[in-house]
């Protein structure tokens, strides 16, 4: 399905080095005044140069006050879906609805086991991610007394809360087929990383998106594309997708939006971050006006 018709938002990929917190409060910060609109930061509890992910959210949503954030995307293994929900809707309302949800099924699974997590197959990391969908929503309805029954959660009686400040998203990051259908059917969004997920293959991955959407009686429309986009913003000429001057740069998220439905890039730069940053803006305009006037 080509364009789906959704306002375009731009935002940068942050890693969460411990070692440079000054300067990643100071990147964000950046990026607001620029007008970008998203912040996404990887969740690698494993890795001991890394803050924690939602209690540097946390930190910089209370430095900032327009930009958005979400967990680009959760290790889910190493995180209770219930207190999980907790902490997502506890970010939501301190910021006033500045946080959305990015779930993972789980990967590193050597690191996952050695963190205390659970190792799991394929088939169970996918069943456990739609339970803690399921799980997560119930703890956001604020309603009381909520029971769950599941392969691997389960709620007994608990009560919800506190509600998110506004309608928060649950956005997965995922690529196999089976994943790709639990998207459509009951995610609201899908993040994929590019070009380490092939362009071609979008095409087939949004049919299988847009087709259990429809089937769950949802529109397509309803569902965010949120890329990451890996690469390089230069000033010589092109060495590949993503890796070129702002003109390059300017037809390939143009073309993302109108032919592949993508309405969010997030820049995971190879850059210097500020610089890059900068220049991101200025191309964010761009395709804003470009996409506007296809449309």
């Amino acid at each position: 399905m080509p364009d789906y018709g959704r306002d375009l938002q731009f935002g940068l990929f942050v890693v969460p080095d411990a070692d440079g917190a000054t300067a990643l409060v100071e990147l964000v910060q950046r990026a607001e005044r620029l007008g970008l609109d998203l912040v996404g930061i990887q969740d690698h509890p494993y890795q001991r140069r890394f803050l924690d992910t939602l209690g540097l959210i946390s930190h910089l949503a209370a430095r900032t006050e327009r930009i958005s954030f979400f967990t680009d995307v959760v290790a889910l293994p190493l995180r209770p879906p219930a207190v999980l929900a907790k902490t997502a809707a506890t970010i939501d309302v301190l910021s006033g609805g500045r946080f959305e949800l990015g779930l993972g099924a789980g990967a590193f699974w050597d690191a996952i086991e050695g963190y205390g997590g659970v190792r799991r197959t394929p088939g169970e990391a996918l069943r456990a991610l739609e339970e803690a969908m399921q799980v997560i929503r119930l703890i956001w309805s604020g309603h009381k007394g909520l029971r769950f029954d599941g392969e691997h959660y389960s709620l007994k009686g608990v009560h919800s809360g506190p509600v998110p400040a506004h309608d928060m998203g649950i956005w997965l990051g995922v690529g196999g087929p089976r994943a790709l259908r639990l998207t459509g059917r009951a995610a609201d969004g899908w993040v994929p990383s590019l070009p380490l997920m092939p362009i071609e293959s979008l095409p087939e991955r949004n049919a299988i998106i847009d087709d259990a959407a429809v089937e769950a009686g949802r529109r397509p429309s309803e569902i965010r594309r949120v890329a990451n986009v890996n690469g390089l913003i230069t000033d010589g000429s092109s060495d590949g997708f993503l890796n070129g001057p702002a003109d390059q740069w300017i037809d390939e998220l143009s073309a993302l939006a109108l032919e592949h439905g993508f309405d969010s890039f997030v820049l995971w730069s190879k850059g210097e971050p500020e610089e890059q940053a900068d220049r991101f803006a200025e191309i964010a305009a761009t395709v804003r006006d470009l996409v506007a006037a296809a449309r």
